[in-house]
């Protein structure tokens, strides 16, 4: 009887400890759902984060675009003007050489168109000063073929050889570049006979 009393004792321990094993197991069951559900809210906020970063990539492209046709645009309206203040310094100098044209068609007195003449050209040449131009100064200067095209030489025993001696064409610069050479004339040695 002893024996039996041990196997009905140990039977309900036995039940206990299936009962505690279906507990564990369904809390392992109920920490794996929870980490599942876990790891699904986690990826569901990433995929949100990358939707949302992927619309700011979108506008940001978009802008750049935006930004890029309005720099085009804007080059296309330098280069289309850019010349606006220039040419209307060169206007008043136009005027002056008409009215002088017409002055010379009305009248026989060359000194006075000379002058007007004279007068034009001294300020066309302050525009192209205020606009960055000024001229290279060349006679009597040792010649330099970045700012000098020698034309031709002439013999000379008074001057040095290479000077510059005379001017066909005046060169130019803008801001300190060439933009046309002086076309020159230099002395050189007299050959001996």
């Amino acid at each position: 009887m002893e024996e039996k009393d041990q196997e009905v004792t140990e039977a309900p321990g036995k039940e206990e400890a299936h009962e505690e094993h279906k507990h564990d197991e369904h809390k392992k069951k109920k920490k794996k759902d929870d980490g599942v559900e876990e790891l699904k809210k986690l990826l569901e906020e990433r995929e949100k984060n990358i939707k949302t970063l992927q619309e700011k990539i979108l506008y940001c492209q978009a802008d750049f675009e935006n930004f890029k046709k309005l720099k085009t645009k804007e080059k296309v309206e330098t280069l289309k003007y850019g010349n606006e203040a220039l040419i209307k310094e060169f206007i008043p100098v136009v005027d002056n050489l008409e009215m002088a044209l017409n002055h010379a068609a009305n009248t026989d007195d060359y000194k006075s168109i000379l002058e007007g003449v004279k007068l034009t050209l001294n300020e066309f040449l302050k525009v192209l000063e205020k606009a960055g131009v000024t001229r290279i100064d060349a006679i009597g200067k040792q010649f330099d073929p970045n700012l000098h095209e020698a034309f031709y030489q002439e013999e000379r025993d008074d001057i040095e050889p290479d000077i510059v001696i005379s001017e066909f064409q005046k060169g130019y610069l803008l801001n300190e570049r060439l933009i046309r050479p002086s076309r020159v004339v230099l002395s050189k040695k007299p050959e001996i006979q």
